[in-house]
C-alpha cells in the first residue's frame, strides 16, 4: 500500500487549514492523537492515522496514567459500598442503640443502586449525543459534592436524616452510574489494540483497590476512636461519648471518598474528543444536507466507488475501485444509495438497528448475562457474616471489636478472593480471550453454588470459607470483569456508550432485586416452623446457581472482540463500513491512476 509523506502534506498546507483542524483537550492521560495529523487536510485519511497509531501504539506511561485516572470511579465505587456497610455498623450506634431496623438499612444500601441505574442509561445516552469529551467529568464533581454534603447533614425535629441521606446517596448513585459507560467507552476508545482487554480490566480492578482503601481507613478510623470505644461492650452501653465517635467516624470514612475523583478531576475535564467519535458521530462535523463533512464516497448504480468531488480521473478511480467489490456491495447493502457514512445516531435508528436480531442479540447477551451476574454476586454477602464468624472476626458485641473485626475480616477476604481474580482476568484477558474467561466463571461459579445449596448443612465453616473464596475468585476471574470489557468494544462508535449504560443498568436491576427480594428470602417462614435464622439460604443459593445457569446459556449471544480494532468488530459483527478504509483504498487508486498518467 502506498504510504502518504505527511511531512511533504505539512509543508503544502497552510496554517489556516491546519489551525482549523486543530481540537480542543489532551493531557499526559489522554493524547490528543487528532492533533498529532492536524495537517493532513482529508478528515477521514487524519482520522484514520490517528487510529492506527492509537491501535499500533505499545504499552507504556501513557496507558498507565490513562488507568489511573478512568479507574477512579470505580475506585471510588467500590470504596463508598464498603464504606456505607461499615458506616451502617457505625449509624446504628449513633441513632438505633446498635440495632438498625432492617428496611432503613436495606434502603440505604439499595438508594446508590438506583441512582446509580439512573446514572448508566442517562449518561450513556449524553455520551452519544453530546461527545465524550462535553459530558466526561460531570459524573465525577457529582460524586465529589455528594460524598462532601452527606458528611454534612444532621438530624433535626423538622427533618428526617434517613430521608436526606438516602437522597443524596441516589443523587451520588447517579454520578456513579455515570462513570461506568464513559470510562467504559473512553478507555477502550484510546486503548491500543493489543493490551485494550488488559488496559479496561485494569480500570475495572481499581474496584478491589477501592475496596482495600475502604477498609484500611475504616481501620485506622476506628483504632484512632479506640479510647472512646472500647468501654462499650452494647449497643445500650454506647454513651454520648461513644455516639460522637461513631457519628464523626462514619462521616470521615463517607467523605474520604470525595478524595480520589478531585485528584483525577482535572484530567477528565480535559480530554480530548475521542478521534472515532469526532468523525464517525460529531454533530459538529455535519453538513447542511445532514452528512458528514468528509471527502464523501458514494455508491453509484453500476456498482462502482466514485469520488463526488474528483471529476477529471473518475473513470480511473472507477477502474481500481473496482477491486474493493466486497466493501462496496456492503455499503450498498447496509447503506443503500448514498454517502457512506453511518446512519446519524437517533432512538428511531436504534431501534430499527438492535431490532434485528443478528444486532440486538449481541445487546441481549451483554445486558442479559451482567444481569444473570449481579443476582447471583449480591448471593455472595448474605454468607459474610458466617464466614467471618469463620476467620475469628465476628461475634463480639463491644463497640470497638465489633466494628475493628469487621475491617480486618473484610480486609483478609478481598485479599484472598476479589484481588487474585481481577488481576488474572487483566493478565489473560488478551491472550485466552473475553469469551472463554466468561463461560469458565459462569461453569465454575454454577457449580460453586449448587455446593453450597445442595451440601449447605454437610459443610463445615471452613468447608464454606474455601467455597466463598473460589466463588469471589471467579467472578473476579470470569463474567464480572468480562461483562464490563465486551460492550464497551462491541458495539458501533454512534451507540457504544448508550448500549453500555443499558447492559450496565441491566446489572444493577438485578442486585436491586437480589438485594429486595431473593434477599428476603433467607429468612423465609423460619420463625414460624421455628427453625433457627437463615434456614432457607441453602434454597436461596440453589435458585443463585440457577441465575449462574441461565448466564452460562447467554454468554453464546456474544462474540469474541479479542485482537481486533473497534472498527474490525464494528465491520464484523455489526456490518458498518470502515469509510477510513474505504478512503484510503479511494487515495491509493488515485495515486497510481496518476502515476499511470
Amino acid at each position: 500500500m502506498t504510504q502518504i509523506n505527511e511531512h511533504s502534506i505539512e509543508r503544502s498546507t497552510p496554517q489556516d487549514v491546519i489551525d482549523g483542524n486543530l481540537t480542543a483537550g489532551g493531557n499526559t492521560a489522554f493524547h490528543n492523537y487528532l492533533n498529532d495529523f492536524a495537517h493532513i487536510e482529508d478528515p477521514l485519511e487524519r482520522r484514520r492515522l490517528a487510529l492506527e497509531k492509537i491501535d499500533e501504539s505499545s504499552f507504556g506511561w501513557l496507558q498507565i496514567r490513562t488507568i489511573l485516572v478512568a479507574g477512579v470511579g470505580f475506585m471510588t465505587d467500590s470504596y463508598d459500598i464498603f464504606a456505607i456497610n461499615i458506616g451502617i455498623s457505625m449509624l446504628s450506634y449513633v441513632f438505633w442503640a446498635g440495632s438498625m431496623p432492617s428496611s432503613t438499612t436495606t434502603l440505604l444500601k439499595v438508594s446508590t443502586s438506583v441512582g446509580t441505574v439512573i446514572g448508566q442509561v442517562g449518561f450513556g445516552c449524553a455520551a452519544d449525543i453530546l461527545g465524550r469529551k462535553k459530558i466526561y467529568g460531570t459524573e465525577l464533581i457529582v460524586v465529589i459534592v455528594t460524598c462532601i454534603l452527606q458528611c454534612t447533614i444532621g438530624a433535626s425535629p423538622g427533618v428526617n436524616f434517613v430521608a436526606v441521606l438516602t437522597f443524596y446517596r441516589i443523587v451520588m448513585g447517579v454520578g456513579i452510574g455515570g462513570d461506568y459507560p464513559l470510562s467504559s467507552i473512553i478507555t477502550s476508545e484510546f486503548s491500543t489494540t493489543k493490551w485494550r482487554g488488559a488496559i479496561m480490566g485494569a480500570v475495572f480492578a481499581n474496584q478491589a483497590w477501592g475496596q482495600i482503601a475502604g477498609a484500611i481507613i475504616a481501620l485506622v478510623t476506628v483504632a484512632a476512636y479506640k479510647g472512646d470505644l472500647e468501654h462499650a461492650n452494647s449497643g445500650k452501653e454506647c454513651d454520648l461519648k461513644c455516639r460522637k465517635a461513631c457519628d464523626q467516624m462514619w462521616r470521615i470514612l463517607v467523605g474520604f471518598g470525595a478524595v480520589p475523583g478531585m485528584l483525577a478531576l482535572y484530567y477528565r475535564l480535559t480530554i480530548p474528543e475521542s478521534p472515532r467519535y469526532a468523525l464517525d458521530v460529531d454533530a459538529a462535523g455535519m453538513g447542511p444536507d445532514g452528512t458528514s463533512e468528509v471527502h464523501k464516497i458514494s455508491v453509484q448504480p453500476d456498482n462502482k466507488l466514485d469520488n463526488s468531488e474528483s471529476s477529471d480521473n473518475r473513470s480511473e478511480v472507477n477502474l481500481a475501485a473496482s477491486i474493493y467489490h466486497d466493501e462496496e456491495k456492503m455499503i450498498d447493502g447496509v447503506y443503500g444509495d448514498g454517502p457512506a457514512n453511518p446512519p446519524k445516531a437517533s432512538f428511531k435508528d436504534f431501534c430499527r438497528h438492535f431490532g434485528q436480531w443478528k444486532y440486538g442479540k449481541i445487546l441481549l447477551g451483554t445486558a442479559g448475562t451482567w444481569f444473570m451476574l449481579d443476582v447471583a454476586f449480591y448471593g455472595l454477602s448474605l454468607n459474610s457474616a458466617v464466614i467471618l464468624q469463620t476467620i475469628g472476626y465476628a461475634g463480639s458485641h463491644n463497640v470497638y471489636r465489633k466494628l475493628y473485626d469487621s475491617c480486618v475480616g473484610n480486609l483478609i477476604l478481598i485479599c484472598a478472593g476479589s484481588l487474585p481474580g481481577y488481576w488474572c482476568s487483566v493478565f489473560t484477558i488478551d491472550r485466552v480471550g473475553r469469551k472463554p474467561i466468561q463461560i469458565m466463571g459462569f461453569v465454575m461459579l454454577t457449580a460453586l453454588f449448587c455446593i453450597i445449596g445442595f451440601a449447605y448443612d454437610k459443610l463445615t465453616d471452613h468447608g464454606l470459607l474455601v467455597c466463598y473464596v473460589f466463588c469471589q475468585f471467579f467472578c473476579n476471574f470470569g463474567p464480572n470483569v468480562t461483562t464490563f470489557i465486551i460492550p464497551g468494544e462491541i458495539f458501533p462508535t454512534r451507540y457504544r456508550s448508550s448500549a453500555h449504560g443499558i447492559s450496565a443498568a441491566s446489572g444493577k436491576i438485578g442486585a436491586i432485586i437480589a438485594q429486595t427480594a431473593l434477599g428476603t428470602l433467607i429468612n423465609h417462614n423460619c420463625a414460624r416452623d421455628g427453625k433457627k435464622v437463615n434456614c432457607w439460604l441453602p434454597h436461596v443459593m440453589q435458585i443463585f446457581a440457577l441465575f449462574m445457569l441461565v448466564g452460562l446459556a447467554m454468554c453464546f449471544l456474544v462474540p469474541e472482540t479479542a485482537r481486533m480494532t473497534l472498527e474490525e468488530i464494528s465491520e464484523k459483527y455489526h456490518d458498518e463500513v470502515d469509510v477510513s478504509k474505504v478512503n484510503r483504498q479511494r487515495l491509493d487508486s488515485e495515486e497510481e491512476a496518476s502515476d499511470r498518467a
